[in-house]
């Protein structure tokens, strides 16, 4: 949906979040003149929540965001909705003793999720403690440390992203279940049910979700064209959006790319119904911890020392 479409698709003075309000009450749709709107808008405005659509429908919906986003960035855009393997639950695990702070993995992120440069959004945060200091503190740990070199002298980093938990706050708290849990255990948005309520970043005790204050913007050359419908489109403003461990990528076998650009190797992803996973190893013969374990949300992203 373009931004046009998405802000006023019918020229009506009515938006999405208020279209969505109103067809609970079963009043919106007697407010839409729709004997002179394009076929398009319409389609687009009415688009069926993503699990609620058939194969063909999905199929349509993906040749019409591959349009839109090819002729928005002037390239070839191909949007994915490739489906979770069979037998694979993904998880994730973080040698903080290997961690040196260099912010790789943020950048990397950026540029394969398509996020927003001005303003940014970053999904992952590298949090700066000292030796010493009290680290289950996350809300005061330092974000924007900017040292001459890294790993500075008695420091050591904490990088923090979506926990993608077995039993997730945020989608609970969604009103138009915009957000959810996929049988490969990512939890995912559909960017075009969700209505910038912002709950689930209420409920979500990590700060793992992000919202777009503003209208995102991305270099037309600094695109990622290879994109999938629950991941890394392009989003639109007023929407929230968090890490989906590279759905696009690892779908498809491959890593994400904050693991992939790790220069010392301290993150660690894999299947964890896997035995012979390096996920598993990790998760076997490590002493490893989760943030916030006493909330019982069950992350799926494993912190742990190498020794």
């Amino acid at each position: 949906m373009s931004k046009k479409q998405r802000k006023n698709p019918l020229s009506l003075k009515l938006d999405r979040r208020n279209f969505l309000k109103g067809s609970a009450l079963g009043l919106a749709a007697s407010a839409l003149p729709l004997e002179n709107a394009d076929a398009s808008f319409i389609e687009a405005f009415f688009q069926k929540h993503f699990r609620e659509m058939n194969k063909k429908e999905i199929q349509e919906v993906l040749n019409r965001l591959e349009k839109e986003y090819s002729e928005q960035y002037k390239k070839h855009v191909t949007v994915k909705a490739t489906k979770a393997m069979p037998g694979v639950q993904f998880g994730y695990g973080l040698d903080l003793s290997r961690c040196i702070g260099c912010r790789r993995c943020v950048y990397a992120c950026i540029g394969e999720n398509n996020q927003s440069r001005d303003p940014q959004i970053p999904w992952i945060q590298v949090l700066s403690f000292r030796k010493g200091d009290k680290w289950t503190d996350l809300e005061e740990a330092d974000k924007y440390y900017n040292p001459a070199t890294v790993p500075e002298p008695e420091h050591w980093y904490m990088p923090v992203q979506c926990q993608q938990c077995r039993h997730p706050a945020c989608t609970r708290a969604c009103p138009t279940q915009a957000t959810w849990k996929e049988p490969d255990g990512i939890v995912v948005v559909d960017y075009n049910w969700c209505i910038g309520c912002r709950y689930c970043m209420a409920a979500c005790p990590y700060g793992a979700r992000h919202f777009n204050w503003g209208e995102p913007h991305i270099p037309d050359d600094e695109l990622n064209p290879v994109t999938h419908y629950l991941g890394n489109r392009p989003r639109y403003k007023g929407v929230v959006e968090k890490c989906t461990f590279c759905i696009q990528r690892t779908r498809e076998g491959r890593y994400p790319a904050c693991v992939e650009i790790c220069p010392v190797g301290a993150r660690k992803f894999g299947n964890l119904l896997d035995p012979s996973s390096e996920i598993r190893y990790c998760i076997e013969n490590k002493r490893v911890f989760r943030l916030k374990e006493e909330l019982n949300t069950q992350p799926k992203f494993y912190y742990f020392y190498a020794t």
